[in-house]
């Protein structure tokens, strides 16, 4: 049987003290009211749970706790709380108190994706704020801008244009399309056209192949090819080359420090956790357990 709402089950007695729900005003018996107070009070509660582990069936109500309340329910109304509000906020939160502090016993944050992702969020905040970058000044960081050069340069970048035919796309028809397109306007050789602007070579590998990237660079502008792909054959045309660009680190000096805080930051954040990981015994299904 559950117990009853005046009564705490971490004690022998009623709560005499605390008005009971018919007495908080209506703002208050709002059941939905409850857990917002439960979310913005939780970092209370996260405060109390790490810092009374002595005794589980222990609750104390502190000065976070009203001070908390106090300034939600000032954000909230623009007044401070009467003291019978304020009893009403305490109550509410020991509610949801207790049925946290039940939630966890009957363990239902297990299998709860959600929590542990806070969890995890909550522990690695702390690993972050305990970083500390090394100093770097402006030859440092220009060395460090040089060896990363290739994600600040600009590829260079070709447009070209597909002409697709309906049905067979064989060598011998591509080659027929091509000694057509190339003799004729391309609306006369009645297929369909397909535009690419700015592509890079990378993006030339990854969609077409290797071996037509490095056909496409070496082909004449505006005369239609065909073109062996991964996909089978191609009738295309190159129409635009843009050259490739070197960047300038003085144009790009704050990215590139930002850049260096992100990537430090990341190196040092991974070398944190990796050491922490120490603490712990790790089991794997090929050996009994390593460090």
């Amino acid at each position: 049987m559950s117990t009853p709402p005046s009564v705490s089950r971490f004690s022998d007695s009623p709560v005499a003290s605390t008005p009971r729900t018919s007495n908080m005003p209506p703002w208050l018996r709002e059941p939905l009211l409850h857990f917002l107070v439960l979310g913005g009070l939780l970092f209370a509660v996260d405060h109390l749970l790490v810092g009374r582990t002595d005794d589980i069936h222990t609750i104390v109500v502190g000065a976070e706790v009203d001070d908390r309340a106090r300034q939600l329910f000032k954000e909230s109304r623009n007044r401070a709380p009467t003291a019978e509000e304020m009893t009403a906020l305490r109550q509410v939160w020991l509610d949801n108190e207790v049925l946290y502090r039940e939630g966890l016993a009957l363990q239902v944050d297990k299998g709860d994706d959600t929590i542990r992702e806070r969890v995890i969020f909550k522990a690695l905040s702390i690993v972050d704020a305990n970083i500390n970058l090394p100093p770097i000044d402006d030859k440092q960081l220009r060395e460090w801008f040089e060896t990363h050069r290739n994600k600040y340069d600009q590829p260079a970048r070709f447009d070209f244009q597909e002409a697709v035919l309906a049905g067979e796309n064989s060598e011998a028809t591509v080659r027929a399309l091509v000694a057509n397109l190339n003799s004729s306007p391309a609306g006369d050789a009645k297929a369909d056209l397909r535009v690419f602007k700015q592509r890079p070579r990378g993006n030339l590998v990854q969609s077409y192949g290797e071996d037509f990237a490095k056909q496409l660079e070496e082909a004449p502008v505006n005369e239609w090819r065909a073109y062996a792909t991964r996909e089978g054959w191609r009738a295309m045309q190159l129409t635009t080359v843009t050259p490739p660009q070197s960047a300038e680190y003085e144009s790009l000096r704050g990215v590139v420090q930002q850049d260096w805080t992100d990537a430090t930051s990341a190196e040092l954040r991974t070398a944190a956790v990796r050491q922490l990981a120490k603490k712990y015994t790790i089991k794997t299904s090929d050996t009994q357990s390593a460090r």
